[in-house]
């Protein structure tokens, strides 16, 4: 069972995903979209946010970026590297396949 000290100062999955999007906002000047990916790792965590890097008509045109942010347990940067980088439309022929 955790102290009391360590269930209080726990970070929650929200404010993790939060964090790791206003951090990608800041890092890159590009507004978050949505969340690709959460999950646990050792030391932290792993979140893949999406953004438009490149906004055009119509949306199916927008050029998208996943961005991987590594997180450690209290919600500070480790790292942060853009990932993938592909055309909405892309992502919608993948997910039919």
């Amino acid at each position: 069972m955790k102290n009391r000290y360590e269930a209080h100062h726990r970070v929650t999955i929200t404010a993790i995903a939060r964090r790791a999007a206003a951090l990608v906002s800041t890092l890159t000047g590009h507004a978050p979209e949505s969340m690709a990916s959460l999950e646990r790792c050792d030391g932290g965590w792993r979140v893949g946010v999406e953004v438009v890097e490149v906004a055009r008509i119509p949306d199916a045109a927008d050029i998208l970026a996943v961005n991987d942010v590594r997180l450690d347990d209290h919600g500070d940067l480790i790292s942060h590297q853009r990932t993938r980088r592909y055309p909405r439309g892309q992502l919608e022929r993948e997910h039919r396949r």
